[in-house]
């Protein structure tokens, strides 16, 4: 398995869409879908200081968190990235866009990219990812990319889990 961090922070792209380290000038613009330990940031320097923990998980090798940006106009869309660690080269996936970025495909295309990186580049064995028992449209999207749901007795009941196994 190579974990992070690496020796120069990975940036994945392809024709629409680039996951790329997220930029103090970024920060501003994810305030709203800025979260750590499920605490959402209030204003800019919540959203810094979550970062810099955020920061310090991948430089532990517990984590990697992309911006996700729109490569016509350079502007972040999202956030996307794996975290609570590689145990048994396992990555929970996760993701977030920005209101005004949904609904125009960028998170098939960011999952996709995420999940051939996963694999390829990290080494895990399993993804997974846990959403809202009622955000049908994320059981959906993870579906179309293959994940299949799994019983998990240890999520709480409005939570359901998706794996994709190597």
């Amino acid at each position: 398995m190579k974990r992070p961090p690496y020796l120069n922070f990975p940036t994945v792209t392809n024709g629409t869409i680039t996951l790329r380290a997220i930029k103090e000038s970024d920060l501003k613009d994810l305030v709203e879908i800025s979260f750590y330990d499920a605490k959402q940031a209030e204003n800019v320097e919540m959203a810094a200081e979550m970062q810099d923990k955020i920061d310090t998980d991948y430089i532990e090798g517990n984590s990697i968190h992309w911006g996700i940006t729109e490569n016509s106009t350079n502007k972040v869309v999202g956030t996307c990235g794996y975290y609570r660690g590689f145990k048994n080269a396992e990555g929970e996936l996760g993701c977030v866009l920005l209101p005004q970025s949904q609904g125009k495909g960028y998170m098939t295309q960011t999952l996709s990219l995420a999940i051939d990186f996963g694999f390829k580049e990290i080494g895990l064995q399993r993804i997974w990812a846990v959403t809202d028992r009622d955000n049908h449209q994320a059981g959906k999207l993870l579906e179309r990319l293959n994940l299949k749901k799994v019983n998990n007795p240890d999520l709480n009941e409005n939570e359901v889990e998706f794996e994709l196994r190597k």
